[in-house]
């Protein structure tokens, strides 16, 4: 009964660090069950990886690297997700709310740490690229200890990386009354490449290692069983509330740091540009074109792949004359369609049609045909394929 009072309501009205690492070492099991199957030949690169305790071939970095960036996919919209595009320019809509609070709070801070953090940020960038790492996951260093090597925490966790003492040694940190490695940032920053490679190997998602590097596998794992689903945006309230807030902030302290404009005002859409996303612009359209379009006000629940599917139109011309439209709708609630004439007389024929289409793929009851991931094809030969 819910989902269809759900259902109803959305068509008609158009709205819609210690824990982890106490139990990170004992999680790693069967996770063969939790992951698919083509997983199976990167899980078997990071083992090799890990256990090296040196810095990995660049054949396996090349191919390794090539997937990780696949891992950030559950925090787009699943219809919108473009991985030739920063991921900061695809966001999912559920991070925008806290990401404007933390914006007013930590926003000045973190434009002062772009200029004074710039050593660390490349030594940390050029260590991570070593292991095929994404560069975003720099940030999480931020969070964790605001770049602080001589920071620690109340129950003793230290360093940049926020390192327990027993974690610190299983990745190969000397800690001991007259010595701590976890200070020394480019050895610890080595060590948690590898213990991040080793989250990823267990979840395969980067915002689900980012909660497992605060609350532990195993309470994701059991946010996993609980909600049904492998996606942070459908488990997060099943997650410790710090441990869901931690996601949050990296990704707000990765708009942050990303943007290149100002905070002057603390304007959140200023600070955070679409700038970085081709589409996020008005139309640039050809006169004929202007000419031959006609414009429509819609408001609801709609997709822009749905509806280009359902109008015989490719993705990229959409885009073209409606660009940003899944992140303007969805934050104003309405959006001034612009379509060729022929196209507009397709949707208002179908429009209705179309929004059940929407809101039942937002519900999860339908999946867009070939809509999945697709991997580079030349590093096919190293993934099982799922029958």
């Amino acid at each position: 009964m819910k989902k269809i009072f759900l259902y109803l309501f959305l068509f008609f009205n158009g709205t819609a660090a210690v824990w982890a690492q106490q139990d990170s070492v004992n999680k790693d099991r069967s996770t063969s069950a939790l992951v698919p199957e083509d997983t199976l030949a990167e899980n078997t690169i990071i083992n090799e990886m890990v256990s090296e305790k040196t810095i990995p071939k660049k054949d396996k970095v090349q191919y390794f690297s090539q997937l990780t960036r696949y891992g950030f996919k559950n925090l787009f919209s699943r219809l919108t997700y473009n991985p030739a595009l920063p991921y900061s320019s695809q966001v999912n809509p559920y991070a925008e709310s806290y990401m404007q609070d933390y914006l007013r709070l930590h926003g000045k801070s973190l434009v002062k740490m772009k200029e004074w953090g710039t050593p660390y940020f490349n030594l940390i960038d050029q260590i991570f690229a070593q292991y095929g790492l994404p560069r975003e996951l720099k940030y999480l260093a931020v969070i964790e200890s605001n770049l602080n090597s001589g920071a620690t925490s109340w129950v003793g966790a230290g360093g940049p990386w926020q390192f327990m003492p027993y974690t610190a040694r299983e990745y190969g940190l000397v800690v001991n009354t007259g010595y701590d490695e976890r200070r020394d940032y480019y050895k610890s920053t080595h060590a948690a490449a590898r213990y991040l490679l080793t989250l990823y190997k267990q979840m395969h998602d980067w915002l689900l290692v980012i909660a497992a590097y605060n609350g532990g596998p195993g309470r994701v794992y059991s946010a996993m069983k609980q909600s049904g689903s492998k996606n942070f945006w459908d488990l997060q309230y099943y997650l410790p509330q710090e441990s869901r807030n931690h996601v949050k902030k990296f990704i707000a302290t990765h708009y942050i740091m990303e943007s290149g404009a100002s905070l002057s005002g603390g304007n959140y859409y200023a600070a955070i540009p679409g700038a970085s996303n081709p589409y996020d612009n008005k139309p640039v359209l050809s006169t004929a074109e202007m000419e031959n379009a006609e414009t429509q006000t819609i408001s609801g629940k709609f997709n822009s792949v749905i509806i280009a599917k359902n109008i015989s139109m490719d993705i990229a011309s959409f885009n073209k004359y409606n660009p940003n439209f899944d992140h303007l709708i969805n934050v104003n609630g309405q959006f001034e369609l612009i379509l060729p004439a022929d196209k507009m007389q397709l949707f208002l024929v179908n429009k209705y049609q179309i929004l059940n289409e929407c809101v039942q793929y937002l519900l999860g009851d339908n999946d867009i045909p070939n809509n999945q991931t697709v991997y580079p094809a030349h590093y096919n030969k190293y993934r099982k394929r799922s029958k």
